[in-house]
Protein backbone atom coordinates (compact mmCIF):
# COMPACT_ATOMS: atom_id res chain seq x y z
CA UNK A 1 0.00 0.00 0.00
CA UNK A 2 3.25 2.60 0.84
CA UNK A 3 4.57 1.65 -2.44
CA UNK A 4 1.59 2.49 -4.30
CA UNK A 5 0.91 5.70 -2.88
CA UNK A 6 5.15 6.63 -3.44
CA UNK A 7 4.93 5.84 -7.20
CA UNK A 8 1.47 7.79 -7.06
CA UNK A 9 3.27 10.93 -5.36
CA UNK A 10 6.59 10.12 -7.87
CA UNK A 11 4.20 10.09 -10.98
CA UNK A 12 2.70 13.08 -10.07
CA UNK A 13 5.64 15.13 -9.44
CA UNK A 14 7.00 13.76 -12.92
CA UNK A 15 3.84 14.98 -14.87
CA UNK A 16 4.29 18.44 -12.72
CA UNK A 17 7.90 18.79 -13.76
CA UNK A 18 7.10 17.56 -17.45
CA UNK A 19 4.15 20.26 -17.49
CA UNK A 20 6.43 22.94 -16.33
CA UNK A 21 9.32 21.87 -18.99
CA UNK A 22 6.38 22.52 -21.78
CA UNK A 23 5.16 25.61 -21.10
CA UNK A 24 9.11 26.96 -21.10
CA UNK A 25 9.58 25.54 -24.02
CA UNK A 26 6.12 26.82 -25.95
CA UNK A 27 7.32 29.87 -23.95
CA UNK A 28 10.87 30.02 -25.57
CA UNK A 29 9.51 29.05 -29.11
CA UNK A 30 10.37 31.65 -32.01
CA UNK A 31 7.83 32.64 -34.12
CA UNK A 32 8.60 33.64 -37.30
CA UNK A 33 6.03 36.41 -38.53
CA UNK A 34 6.45 38.08 -42.55
CA UNK A 35 5.25 41.42 -43.15
CA UNK A 36 3.61 41.64 -46.68
CA UNK A 37 4.71 44.86 -47.65
CA UNK A 38 2.09 47.19 -50.41
CA UNK A 39 3.16 49.03 -52.75
CA UNK A 40 1.26 52.52 -53.14
CA UNK A 41 0.99 55.00 -56.36
CA UNK A 42 -0.25 58.21 -57.11
CA UNK A 43 -1.57 58.38 -60.74
CA UNK A 44 -2.38 61.21 -62.62
CA UNK A 45 -3.84 60.47 -66.12
CA UNK A 46 -4.98 63.35 -68.80
CA UNK A 47 -5.34 63.67 -72.61
CA UNK A 48 -3.49 65.24 -74.97
CA UNK A 49 -4.65 68.50 -74.27
CA UNK A 50 -3.88 68.07 -70.37
CA UNK A 51 -7.37 68.00 -69.03
CA UNK A 52 -7.53 65.23 -66.10
CA UNK A 53 -9.70 61.94 -66.83
CA UNK A 54 -12.15 60.88 -64.72
CA UNK A 55 -14.41 57.83 -63.69
CA UNK A 56 -11.73 55.14 -64.63
CA UNK A 57 -12.77 51.96 -62.23
CA UNK A 58 -9.98 49.46 -60.98
CA UNK A 59 -9.65 47.15 -63.98
CA UNK A 60 -9.12 50.10 -66.23
CA UNK A 61 -5.84 50.32 -65.35
CA UNK A 62 -3.26 47.31 -65.54
CA UNK A 63 0.16 47.40 -63.40
CA UNK A 64 3.12 45.77 -64.15
CA UNK A 65 6.62 46.03 -62.04
CA UNK A 66 9.94 44.11 -64.15
CA UNK A 67 7.23 43.11 -66.79
CA UNK A 68 5.22 40.66 -64.03
CA UNK A 69 1.21 41.93 -64.03
CA UNK A 70 0.18 42.84 -60.60
CA UNK A 71 -3.46 42.73 -58.71
CA UNK A 72 -4.78 46.26 -57.69
CA UNK A 73 -5.47 45.89 -53.53
CA UNK A 74 -6.89 49.17 -53.22
CA UNK A 75 -8.06 51.85 -55.22
CA UNK A 76 -9.36 55.45 -54.87
CA UNK A 77 -10.04 58.61 -57.22
CA UNK A 78 -9.42 62.58 -55.51
CA UNK A 79 -10.85 62.79 -52.51
CA UNK A 80 -12.79 59.65 -52.27
CA UNK A 81 -12.75 57.00 -49.64
CA UNK A 82 -10.02 54.16 -50.44
CA UNK A 83 -11.81 50.65 -51.32
CA UNK A 84 -10.06 47.81 -50.29
CA UNK A 85 -9.95 45.14 -53.61
CA UNK A 86 -7.91 42.08 -52.02
CA UNK A 87 -8.23 40.55 -49.12
CA UNK A 88 -5.46 42.02 -46.63
CA UNK A 89 -2.46 39.66 -46.44
CA UNK A 90 -1.60 38.03 -42.94
CA UNK A 91 1.11 36.47 -41.68
CA UNK A 92 2.47 32.79 -44.12
CA UNK A 93 4.93 31.08 -45.07
CA UNK A 94 6.69 32.02 -48.29
CA UNK A 95 7.99 29.46 -50.57
CA UNK A 96 11.01 28.14 -50.57
CA UNK A 97 12.57 29.49 -53.57
CA UNK A 98 10.98 33.00 -52.43
CA UNK A 99 12.87 35.81 -50.15
CA UNK A 100 10.68 38.39 -48.91
CA UNK A 101 12.12 42.09 -48.55
CA UNK A 102 10.28 45.25 -46.79
CA UNK A 103 10.37 47.79 -49.42
CA UNK A 104 12.37 51.54 -49.06
CA UNK A 105 11.60 52.29 -46.61
CA UNK A 106 9.91 49.57 -44.63
CA UNK A 107 7.74 51.36 -42.19
CA UNK A 108 5.21 52.82 -44.85
CA UNK A 109 4.27 49.55 -46.44
CA UNK A 110 3.39 47.65 -43.16
CA UNK A 111 -0.07 46.91 -43.41
CA UNK A 112 -0.44 43.75 -41.94
CA UNK A 113 -3.50 44.88 -39.71
CA UNK A 114 -6.77 46.70 -39.83
CA UNK A 115 -5.20 49.84 -37.60
CA UNK A 116 -2.37 50.09 -40.41
CA UNK A 117 -4.80 49.49 -42.99
CA UNK A 118 -6.90 52.36 -42.16
CA UNK A 119 -4.04 55.33 -41.26
CA UNK A 120 -2.91 54.41 -45.07
CA UNK A 121 -5.93 55.69 -46.41
CA UNK A 122 -7.03 58.60 -44.62
CA UNK A 123 -6.30 61.74 -46.34
CA UNK A 124 -2.74 63.00 -48.20
CA UNK A 125 0.36 64.21 -46.06
CA UNK A 126 1.53 67.31 -47.60
CA UNK A 127 5.17 68.66 -46.61
CA UNK A 128 5.94 72.15 -47.81
CA UNK A 129 9.43 73.10 -48.18
CA UNK A 130 9.89 76.83 -48.51
CA UNK A 131 13.28 78.08 -49.80
CA UNK A 132 14.81 80.87 -47.31
CA UNK A 133 18.18 81.22 -48.44
CA UNK A 134 19.69 84.01 -49.63
CA UNK A 135 18.86 83.72 -53.04
CA UNK A 136 15.23 84.77 -51.36
CA UNK A 137 15.61 88.70 -50.83
CA UNK A 138 13.23 89.74 -53.79
CA UNK A 139 9.69 88.36 -53.67
CA UNK A 140 9.90 86.59 -50.03
CA UNK A 141 6.45 88.40 -49.35
CA UNK A 142 5.13 87.31 -52.06
CA UNK A 143 6.28 83.78 -51.83
CA UNK A 144 4.89 83.58 -48.22
CA UNK A 145 1.68 84.91 -49.65
CA UNK A 146 1.09 82.10 -52.11
CA UNK A 147 2.20 79.21 -49.44
CA UNK A 148 -0.09 81.11 -47.39
CA UNK A 149 -3.35 81.12 -49.98
CA UNK A 150 -2.18 76.88 -51.01
CA UNK A 151 -2.44 75.89 -46.87
CA UNK A 152 -5.72 77.23 -46.65
CA UNK A 153 -7.30 75.74 -49.90
CA UNK A 154 -5.98 72.34 -49.00
CA UNK A 155 -8.79 69.91 -47.89
CA UNK A 156 -9.75 69.94 -44.25
CA UNK A 157 -8.80 65.90 -44.41
CA UNK A 158 -4.98 66.46 -45.49
CA UNK A 159 -2.08 67.31 -43.09
CA UNK A 160 0.33 69.29 -43.67
CA UNK A 161 4.11 70.00 -42.55
CA UNK A 162 5.81 73.65 -43.01
CA UNK A 163 9.59 73.35 -43.63
CA UNK A 164 11.69 76.03 -44.27
CA UNK A 165 15.82 75.88 -45.29
CA UNK A 166 18.69 77.68 -46.38
CA UNK A 167 21.68 76.10 -45.21
CA UNK A 168 19.70 73.91 -42.29
CA UNK A 169 16.59 72.54 -42.53
CA UNK A 170 13.63 74.03 -40.32
CA UNK A 171 11.36 71.88 -38.75
CA UNK A 172 8.96 75.09 -38.28
CA UNK A 173 5.13 73.47 -38.05
CA UNK A 174 5.13 69.20 -37.89
CA UNK A 175 2.31 67.05 -39.93
CA UNK A 176 -0.91 69.21 -38.60
CA UNK A 177 -4.53 69.87 -39.61
CA UNK A 178 -4.46 72.91 -37.75
CA UNK A 179 -4.08 75.52 -40.54
CA UNK A 180 -3.72 78.58 -38.00
CA UNK A 181 -0.42 76.88 -36.82
CA UNK A 182 0.83 76.46 -40.42
CA UNK A 183 -0.08 80.07 -40.94
CA UNK A 184 1.94 81.20 -38.29
CA UNK A 185 5.40 79.39 -39.28
CA UNK A 186 4.67 80.62 -42.95
CA UNK A 187 5.06 83.95 -41.66
CA UNK A 188 7.79 83.45 -38.94
CA UNK A 189 9.99 82.56 -41.60
CA UNK A 190 13.13 84.70 -42.40
CA UNK A 191 15.56 84.98 -44.60
CA UNK A 192 18.79 82.57 -44.14
CA UNK A 193 22.28 81.77 -45.39
CA UNK A 194 23.48 79.99 -48.24
CA UNK A 195 20.94 77.80 -50.19
CA UNK A 196 21.33 73.22 -49.72
CA UNK A 197 18.13 72.06 -51.26
CA UNK A 198 19.14 68.67 -51.62
CA UNK A 199 20.40 68.07 -47.92
CA UNK A 200 17.20 69.62 -47.15
CA UNK A 201 14.66 67.77 -49.17
CA UNK A 202 16.70 64.43 -48.32
CA UNK A 203 15.66 65.27 -44.85
CA UNK A 204 11.99 65.99 -45.49
CA UNK A 205 11.64 63.02 -47.40
CA UNK A 206 12.72 60.89 -44.33
CA UNK A 207 10.44 62.60 -42.57
CA UNK A 208 7.63 61.95 -44.95
CA UNK A 209 8.87 58.15 -45.33
CA UNK A 210 8.01 57.39 -41.38
CA UNK A 211 4.19 58.03 -42.40
CA UNK A 212 1.74 55.61 -44.35
CA UNK A 213 -0.38 56.81 -47.31
CA UNK A 214 -0.87 59.54 -49.79
CA UNK A 215 2.63 61.36 -49.40
CA UNK A 216 3.64 64.69 -51.26
CA UNK A 217 6.49 66.95 -50.69
CA UNK A 218 6.15 70.72 -52.59
CA UNK A 219 9.03 72.09 -52.72
CA UNK A 220 9.58 76.07 -53.38
CA UNK A 221 13.40 76.94 -54.84
CA UNK A 222 13.89 80.48 -55.84
CA UNK A 223 17.40 79.55 -56.78
CA UNK A 224 20.38 76.42 -57.72
CA UNK A 225 22.02 74.47 -54.79
CA UNK A 226 25.00 75.98 -53.58
CA UNK A 227 25.59 73.81 -50.20
CA UNK A 228 24.13 70.93 -49.96
CA UNK A 229 27.05 67.41 -49.94
CA UNK A 230 24.38 64.62 -50.96
CA UNK A 231 23.51 64.18 -54.76
CA UNK A 232 20.25 64.98 -55.94
CA UNK A 233 20.07 61.64 -58.00
CA UNK A 234 20.45 60.09 -54.28
CA UNK A 235 17.72 62.27 -53.43
CA UNK A 236 15.35 61.27 -56.11
CA UNK A 237 15.77 57.16 -55.72
CA UNK A 238 14.62 57.58 -51.99
CA UNK A 239 11.27 59.72 -52.75
CA UNK A 240 10.74 56.63 -55.75
CA UNK A 241 11.63 53.88 -53.90
CA UNK A 242 9.58 55.67 -50.53
CA UNK A 243 6.34 56.24 -53.13
CA UNK A 244 6.57 60.39 -52.11
CA UNK A 245 5.69 62.22 -55.11
CA UNK A 246 7.78 65.84 -55.03
CA UNK A 247 6.49 68.89 -56.89
CA UNK A 248 8.68 72.04 -57.73
CA UNK A 249 7.60 75.74 -57.95
CA UNK A 250 10.75 77.74 -58.77
CA UNK A 251 10.76 80.66 -60.40
CA UNK A 252 11.89 82.37 -63.67
CA UNK A 253 15.93 82.72 -62.52
CA UNK A 254 16.53 79.65 -61.25
CA UNK A 255 15.51 78.45 -64.83
CA UNK A 256 18.13 80.51 -66.40
CA UNK A 257 20.60 77.57 -64.76
CA UNK A 258 20.28 74.75 -67.03
CA UNK A 259 21.81 72.23 -64.43
CA UNK A 260 18.81 72.97 -61.57
CA UNK A 261 16.41 72.76 -64.26
CA UNK A 262 16.90 69.49 -65.44
CA UNK A 263 17.44 68.14 -62.06
CA UNK A 264 14.05 69.90 -61.09
CA UNK A 265 12.23 68.41 -63.87
CA UNK A 266 14.30 64.75 -63.85
CA UNK A 267 13.15 64.46 -60.12
CA UNK A 268 9.59 65.25 -60.21
CA UNK A 269 8.95 63.10 -63.43
CA UNK A 270 10.75 60.54 -62.00
CA UNK A 271 8.29 60.36 -58.62
CA UNK A 272 4.93 61.62 -60.59
CA UNK A 273 5.05 65.15 -59.96
CA UNK A 274 5.65 67.76 -61.74
CA UNK A 275 8.18 70.87 -62.11
CA UNK A 276 6.68 74.60 -62.42
CA UNK A 277 8.77 77.82 -63.51
CA UNK A 278 7.18 80.99 -62.71
CA UNK A 279 8.38 84.38 -63.93
CA UNK A 280 5.91 86.36 -61.12
CA UNK A 281 4.33 86.43 -57.87
CA UNK A 282 0.87 85.64 -60.43
CA UNK A 283 2.43 82.40 -61.78
CA UNK A 284 3.58 80.66 -58.28
CA UNK A 285 -0.46 81.53 -57.08
CA UNK A 286 -0.92 79.73 -60.29
CA UNK A 287 1.53 77.04 -59.67
CA UNK A 288 -0.16 76.11 -55.99
CA UNK A 289 -3.53 75.75 -57.90
CA UNK A 290 -2.18 73.69 -60.14
CA UNK A 291 -0.59 71.52 -57.18
CA UNK A 292 -3.83 71.29 -55.19
CA UNK A 293 -5.71 70.27 -58.45
CA UNK A 294 -3.61 67.87 -59.56
CA UNK A 295 -3.64 66.15 -55.56
CA UNK A 296 -7.44 66.14 -55.98
CA UNK A 297 -7.43 64.32 -59.39
CA UNK A 298 -5.16 61.27 -58.66
CA UNK A 299 -5.94 58.04 -58.63
CA UNK A 300 -4.29 55.91 -55.49
CA UNK A 301 -3.84 52.76 -56.31
CA UNK A 302 -1.53 49.80 -54.60
CA UNK A 303 -0.54 46.08 -54.97
CA UNK A 304 1.26 43.86 -52.97
CA UNK A 305 4.08 42.20 -55.15
CA UNK A 306 4.33 38.98 -56.93
CA UNK A 307 7.49 37.27 -56.05
CA UNK A 308 10.71 38.39 -58.04
CA UNK A 309 13.54 37.50 -57.82
CA UNK A 310 15.30 40.76 -58.55
CA UNK A 311 16.66 42.48 -55.60
CA UNK A 312 17.91 45.58 -57.40
CA UNK A 313 15.89 48.33 -59.34
CA UNK A 314 12.50 47.34 -59.97
CA UNK A 315 10.42 49.20 -63.09
CA UNK A 316 7.00 50.16 -63.13
CA UNK A 317 4.41 50.60 -65.65
CA UNK A 318 1.15 51.50 -65.22
CA UNK A 319 -0.80 52.03 -68.74
CA UNK A 320 -5.03 52.54 -68.83
CA UNK A 321 -6.44 49.31 -70.89
CA UNK A 322 -9.07 50.00 -73.56
CA UNK A 323 -9.11 50.86 -77.54
CA UNK A 324 -9.56 54.64 -76.76
CA UNK A 325 -7.30 55.49 -74.97
CA UNK A 326 -4.12 55.66 -77.38
CA UNK A 327 -3.46 59.57 -76.57
CA UNK A 328 -4.04 59.40 -72.61
CA UNK A 329 -0.99 60.53 -70.88
CA UNK A 330 -0.15 58.42 -67.92
CA UNK A 331 2.33 60.10 -64.92
CA UNK A 332 3.27 58.10 -61.57
CA UNK A 333 6.83 57.32 -60.07
CA UNK A 334 8.93 54.50 -62.38
CA UNK A 335 10.31 52.02 -60.13
CA UNK A 336 12.05 51.46 -56.21
CA UNK A 337 14.62 50.11 -55.32
CA UNK A 338 14.09 47.33 -52.12
CA UNK A 339 16.46 47.08 -49.82
CA UNK A 340 17.72 44.02 -47.84
CA UNK A 341 16.18 41.86 -45.85
CA UNK A 342 16.35 43.32 -41.61
CA UNK A 343 16.12 41.37 -38.46
CA UNK A 344 14.36 44.20 -36.55
CA UNK A 345 10.79 45.14 -35.71
CA UNK A 346 9.24 48.13 -35.56
CA UNK A 347 6.56 48.83 -33.18
CA UNK A 348 3.09 50.24 -34.36
CA UNK A 349 2.85 53.36 -32.34
CA UNK A 350 6.67 54.35 -33.63
CA UNK A 351 5.44 54.38 -37.55
CA UNK A 352 3.70 57.56 -37.03
CA UNK A 353 5.87 59.33 -34.72
CA UNK A 354 6.01 63.04 -36.05
CA UNK A 355 9.26 64.83 -35.62
CA UNK A 356 10.11 66.95 -32.85
CA UNK A 357 8.43 70.94 -34.26
CA UNK A 358 10.47 73.69 -34.67
CA UNK A 359 13.66 71.85 -34.84
CA UNK A 360 16.24 72.13 -37.02
CA UNK A 361 18.50 69.74 -38.61
CA UNK A 362 21.78 70.03 -40.17
CA UNK A 363 23.31 66.46 -40.67
CA UNK A 364 23.66 67.06 -43.79
CA UNK A 365 25.46 70.44 -44.13
CA UNK A 366 28.73 71.01 -45.89
CA UNK A 367 31.28 72.96 -43.36
CA UNK A 368 31.05 76.65 -43.06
Amino acid sequence: MVRKCLASVLLFLLSMQFSGLQSVAQEGETHIRVVVNMVQLNVAVTDKNGRYITGLRPEDFVISEDGINEKIATFAEGDEPTRSLLEIPRAATPPAETEVTPLVPPSPGHLDDASGFAAAVIGAKVFVLFDTSNYMYRGFVFAQDAISDFVRSLDTADQVAFYSYSRDLSRAAALTSDRSRLLRAVRSTVVGDDAALYNALLLTLKDAARFTGRRVVVVFSNGPDNSSVVPPEDVAELAQSAGISVYMISTHQARLEPVSTAVFERMTAATGGKAYFSKSWRDEKLAFDSIRDDLGHLYSLSYYPQPNPNRGWRAITVRVAGQNVRHYQVRTRNGYRPEPSRFTELKPEALNRPPAENSTDACCSSPR
